[in-house]
């Protein structure tokens, strides 16, 4: 591990608890008393290692001196603001490795803030970003099991604001994946969490199985790099849950989705997520070549104001290699940007879109896809209503206000919908689904 990692993990020392299977705590016994903590110094220009390294005036001078030395549960290290931009250097504000290790089991990063991370515009295999966990080496399998990281803030970092990694990813969803086997990381949960201004990707979940990623903001993502990058997505990884995010002001045109169902991504859910004001759009699908991306939803959510007039994509993008059994249902999208597509694609197909809402900008939008399943949809200054759809319903769809877009009294989406088997059992707003349904992610009765 390099003296960067070391000091990563050092400054982690608040917010990172790594410890071997829970033990049984006493049933009994006199308090416990307060904990005692420190605050260690590194001051890489003005520093001496021969010092205490306990105050501003007496810090330590070089990393490999902060990283040799013991610390405590709550020891703070703090880093002299002397460090210079980069795009080539990895560097992380906390990073927690494996590398052909076993498994890793029970880490713990809660109500942390990392920021001004200058680091490189790399995410595989060794990061660089704001709280990363990465599993590295190949003579080993090695993976993590019951990661949290929870109430904490990222901003300003690159490349990733909070992600995972692992060289450990070949399967049969991913055949030529890193590695010789798959061990996906365990426990993962991820939420109430903020990241703003992040280089590349703002939340990455990668070679996980059963996450929980909720509650979340990412504000400003794809702000510097010139790679594919969202503000929430995964990559092989299956029966991940999205809940309750708010995503906007992502920059740049190329993949810069709010959300992705990307390459070998199986039975993952988005579901009661928001996302506005993105200049990549909404809603990314593009399995990777070779890769399997099979039975996902995206449902209940609300898009407001996402564009992207860069073909082939548009604020929903269906492109790449085949994506099977991808089901799109009760979603409001609804723009102000002139020639931007709400839906666009360029693969073999494999989504059925059913019981949204599509409402073009005044001047109206094209729905530029021919090769996807349309089932009862509302399409408003829409151009063409998909052919397919038999059950199309056109009109205004007669929201509160440009922002909010519930539905008013007398909406065409009332009652217009189709049931979907497991389809989920409440809206974006908490009301309980009704049958029939309404169109759309409001599934109230209409204000």
């Amino acid at each position: 591990m390099s003296a960067v990692s070391r000091l990563a993990a050092a400054l982690a020392v608040t917010a990172v608890l790594a410890s071997a299977p829970d033990r049984a705590a006493p049933a009994s016994g006199p308090p416990r008393p307060p904990l005692s903590v420190s605050t260690y110094y590194v001051d890489c220009a003005a520093g001496s290692d021969s010092a205490s390294g306990t105050g501003p005036a007496t810090a330590w001078r070089a990393l490999t001196k902060a990283s040799g030395a013991a610390y405590r549960p709550g020891d703070r290290v703090s880093r002299a603001r002397r460090s210079p931009a980069t795009t080539t250097e990895r560097r992380a504000g906390i990073l927690v490795r494996l590398h052909d290790a076993g498994t890793g089991r029970h880490y713990l990063v809660d109500g942390v803030s990392v920021h001004d991370v200058n680091g490189a515009d790399v995410k595989d295999p060794d990061p660089s970003g704001g709280i990363l966990f990465a599993v590295e080496g190949s003579a080993k399998p090695t993976r993590f099991d019951g990661v949290t990281i929870r109430n904490s803030s990222v901003a300003h970092t690159d490349r990733t604001g909070i992600g995972t990694s692992s060289t450990r990813g070949r399967r049969p969803a991913h055949p030529n994946g890193p590695g010789t086997s798959f061990a996906p990381i365990t426990g993962l949960s991820v939420h109430h969490n903020t990241v703003r201004d992040a280089g590349g990707d703002g939340i990455v979940v990668q070679n996980a199985v059963g996450a929980r990623v909720e509650h979340s903001l990412v504000d400003g993502f794809n702000t510097r790099s010139g790679g594919y990058n969202a503000g929430i997505r995964a990559w092989n990884s299956d029966a991940v849950r999205y809940r309750f995010h708010e995503v906007t002001g992502g920059h740049g045109t190329r993949d810069s989705m709010a959300y992705d169902l990307d390459g070998g991504n199986n039975g993952n859910v988005y579901q009661y997520n928001y996302s506005h004001d993105n200049e990549g759009g909404f809603q990314l699908i593009c399995n990777g070549a070779g890769m399997v991306l099979d039975r996902n939803t995206v449902r209940y959510n609300v898009c407001v104001n996402d564009r992207n007039t860069t073909a082939p994509y548009g604020i929903i993008s269906v492109v790449c290699a085949p994506a099977a059994h991808t089901l799109v249902h009760h979603n409001t999208v609804t723009t102000n940007a002139p020639g931007t597509a709400v839906v666009s694609s360029n693969g073999p197909g494999g989504a059925t879109f059913r019981d949204n809402i599509f409402a073009g900008a005044a001047a109206g939008s094209p729905l530029a896809d021919a090769r996807n399943t349309y089932d009862h949809n509302l399409c408003a200054r829409i151009s063409p209503v998909p052919a397919t759809d038999a059950g199309a319903v056109r009109g205004d769809p007669r929201f509160l206000a440009p922002y909010d877009v519930r539905l008013r009294a007398g909406s065409p989406a009332l009652g217009a919908g189709v049931p979907v088997p497991g389809g989920g059992d409440r809206d974006f707003y908490g009301n309980p689904v009704p049958d029939p349904p309404n169109l759309g992610a409001d599934q109230g009765r209409g204000k």
